[in-house]
């Protein structure tokens, strides 16, 4: 019989309630400070009622949200895209109940403050409770003893995540399969799969991950039955994933379950108008406000550093394999090889100002041109030379899955160690893949992750940057 975890997901889970509602008091505390003591406009009563209020909505609209805080596996762009939609159900939800009731404090210079304490003190306390979670359990408390069932190869990197990251939660007892894969682990091999009907009933398990194919039913159906028995939760892993090594997305087509080789959550009508909208609206700030200035400031330098254009405009490879004109401030002087060789680390076709340029990125802003026609985004796979996707298409044959996105001026791979110079197969492999990734798993949320990253990449200065 499997023992429960001293705290389970569900004390975490409440914790989590309980904190943010002393969060939330504690922004109102703050409040009261700055708009009783020295504004003077408010009485306490009001105040003391204002506590029960939020506290009542922030409940309800906690119930209807998932944190991802405590999630075993979870990304910084999940928890930011939680933490945002949160915030946004608990403001709308709270200014409908105040302007129901007519609640005395629902003024503009009040409500402003009030709404950017609470953002500020629970974004902080979600920040920390997080890292307090990784180190709970990295002490070996709130864990998950879990084993693996099958073809371990399949499952090879999430078995050695929950190997080697002691922050997930997962204690890994091992696994079962036909022979030892010591390409995947030198350890934990504990026999055969048909022997795993008694170690299940014999130790003390969480988790079962099953990758045997359906040509086992009949041992598949015993495992499921063992663990329903055991209460141990039982997940399957699809042998399709042995030649598919990424997410499939699972659909029904009339009661039957299809796997789709790629998730393009792009593919959706409105999220499309809603990247569009924001790409158009950001670019045309950027435009109408920082650029002419940049423009002014640098083409002038351009100009003075070496003979030709101010801005270098080259043919690259757009969303379903279209080309397009790519605009960037020129970096480097006027030659017959820009469309050819990509730039090197001590590339002699590079201007001084140029170093600069590519160091900081700031040759990239004439993109926002690109975005505001509509041929790139913001944030999406980097465009490459017509060259590259001539050559590389034939040498990695995911390559232009890349070009179901629209191009962007920054990416995922970029802000993941994959910028710049791709000397090396392995190089493009890696950013091909992160591109993939990119593009099954978009969310607005991931966008502003990245653009925050670069944004501190630049500032902080990249060592592929060049």
């Amino acid at each position: 019989m499997v023992k429960e975890n001293k705290t389970s997901d569900n004390s975490i889970r409440w914790m989590i309630l309980v904190g943010e509602l002393l969060a939330l008091n504690a922004a109102l505390l703050a409040m009261s400070y700055v708009y009783i003591r020295i504004m003077g406009n408010v009485t306490t009563p009001h105040y003391k009622r204002l506590m029960l209020l939020m506290s009542l909505v922030y409940i309800l609209c906690d119930l209807q949200s998932h944190h991802h805080i405590h999630d075993r596996f979870v990304r910084g762009d999940q928890l930011l895209r939680s933490f945002m939609m949160s915030m946004t159900l608990f403001v709308g939800l709270s200014l409908m109940v105040m302007w129901v009731f007519r609640w005395p404090l629902m003024t503009w210079d009040f409500m402003l403050p009030f709404y950017g304490f609470i953002i500020i003190f629970i974004c902080l306390y979600r920040w920390v409770l997080r890292q307090c979670i990784k180190w709970y359990r990295k002490r070996g408390r709130n864990n998950m003893s879990v084993i693996f069932i099958g073809n371990i190869n399949i499952a090879s990197e999430l078995y050695k995540k929950m190997e080697s990251d002691p922050t997930t939660g997962y204690k890994v007892n091992g696994y079962f399969a036909d022979t030892p894969r010591t390409d995947v682990t030198e350890k934990g091999y504990l026999g055969k799969p048909e022997e795993v009907l008694t170690y299940i009933e014999e130790h003390t398990l969480h988790n079962v991950y099953c990758m045997l194919p359906s040509s086992q039913n009949e041992l598949i159906n015993k495992i499921m039955q063992t663990c329903a028995q055991n209460i141990v939760r039982y997940n399957h892993i699809p042998d399709a994933f042995n030649y598919q090594r990424h997410t499939m997305a699972l659909s029904l087509m009339d009661g039957t379950p299809v796997f789709s080789l790629h998730n393009e959550p792009l593919s959706m009508f409105g999220n499309r108008i809603f990247k569009r909208t924001f790409d158009f609206i950001g670019s045309s700030i950027f435009l109408l406000t920082i650029f002419p200035f940049v423009y002014i400031i640098f083409g002038t330098i351009i100009k003075l550093s070496s003979p030709g254009p101010v801005f270098f405009k080259q043919k690259r490879s757009g969303v379903n394999g279209k080309d397009f004109y790519c605009y960037k401030f020129r970096s480097m002087r006027v030659n017959v090889d820009s469309d050819k060789v990509q730039a090197t680390k001590d590339d002699p076709r590079k201007t001084r100002i140029g170093e600069f340029m590519r160091r900081t990125s700031i040759d990239e802003l004439p993109q926002f041109i690109n975005v505001w026609l509509g041929d790139m985004s913001i944030v999406g796979p980097r465009p490459h030379m017509l060259i590259h996707t001539q050559q590389y298409s034939e040498l990695i044959s995911s390559y232009m899955v890349r070009h179901f996105a629209k191009p962007g001026i920054t990416g995922y791979a970029q802000v993941t160690g994959f910028r710049g110079e791709t000397s090396e197969l392995w190089q493009m492999e890696g950013r091909v893949k992160r591109d993939i990734w990119y593009i099954e798993h978009w969310s607005f949320a991931l966008d502003l992750f990245i653009i925050w990253k670069t944004i501190y990449n630049a500032v902080h200065g990249e060592e592929n940057a060049y």
